[in-house]
């Protein structure tokens, strides 16, 4: 996708199904990598192209013969240009990312908001638990952009949610988008190790999306998930050395009928061999399968 090619390209290409073809067929023979927000190539064509137009980024059936003006084109074809040459991930270009109907804003201090957890969350809360009125508390461990915190505050309308997470840079990111939905008297931002900065508080539901890749994993990476805060992503050896804190501690942060809901990734075999005491309860989302587990304080006291 050469930049000399942009004056026969704008002149060559006059619909928006035109550059979406295009912006395909280059995505392809650049090898891309997806998985932020996106699945493939004709996705992360289709979101990039539209929100670049200003066009609802949900449907592409009204505007596919649209025709576009000269500055759309050059427009279009420069932010197609950029995803191949600098590998970032579309949230990355264009500063937002999206969980269900919800949008979030996204720069490189933050990994790009991504969780099968979101999707519980904007889904059916009783998958969680029973009343959802009866959560008043709610800590978001490792909360990156507080995109979970944020839909916790309309999963549970009558609860406090503390953010917890390690880098300053993050908590930047969480803060401009607590207050783009103007939670700040909802969600409170704290810098902390897991719960090291969490003193005599008690939670009626913990979230957690930690990091839980290998490091052999990490080393490997494609640009678009290197350009992530490594920290973000690297859970040690063998992935879980945070699920390990999280699982031998949380039971002291739990009100007595509390949950802890944390993922996991392709986590489910190994912890299930390592703590065969605990009676872990997966959760399946339309885009999982055993990624994402549920535990009681009861159950978490088997540690102690």
């Amino acid at each position: 996708m050469p930049a000399s090619s942009k004056a026969d390209v704008v002149t060559e290409l006059v619909t928006l199904r035109d550059f979406l073809r295009y912006g395909v067929s280059q995505f392809n023979r650049a090898g891309l990598v997806y998985g932020h927000g996106t699945s493939d190539a004709l996705d992360e064509a289709a979101f990039l192209i539209l929100h670049t137009l200003s066009l609802p980024i949900n449907t592409l059936e009204p505007w596919l013969e649209a025709r576009l003006s000269l500055e759309e084109r050059e427009r279009v074809f420069d932010v197609l240009l950029k995803r191949v040459t600098t590998r970032l991930p579309a949230p990355y270009l264009v500063g937002e990312a999206w969980i269900g109907p919800y949008r979030f804003f996204i720069d490189e201090r933050a990994i790009i908001p991504r969780s099968y957890i979101g999707e519980l969350l904007c889904g059916d809360i009783s998958l969680i638990l029973d009343e959802s009125n009866t959560v008043t508390r709610v800590l978001d461990l490792c909360t990156g952009s507080a995109c979970l915190a944020i839909l916790a505050t309309f999963a549970f309308p009558h609860a406090k949610i503390d953010a917890v997470d390690l880098s300053s840079d993050a908590l930047e990111v969480a803060k401009r988008n607590v207050a783009e939905y103007g939670l700040e008297d909802v969600v409170r931002l704290i810098k902390s190790d897991l719960f090291s900065q969490i003193n005599g508080a008690c939670y009626d539901l913990i979230i957690a999306n930690p990091p839980y890749v290998t490091s052999r994993a990490v080393s490997e990476f494609p640009p678009e998930y290197a350009c992530e805060p490594r920290m973000a992503h690297a859970g040690g050896a063998d992935g879980f050395d945070l699920v390990r804190v999280i699982l031998e501690k949380a039971a002291g942060f739990l009100s007595k009928n509390g949950k802890i809901l944390v993922e996991v990734g392709q986590g489910k075999e190994q912890l299930e061999a390592e703590y065969p005491d605990l009676p872990f309860f997966w959760l399946d989302t339309e885009n999982s399968q055993g990624e994402v587990f549920a535990l009681s304080a009861h159950d978490l006291k088997r540690l102690t």
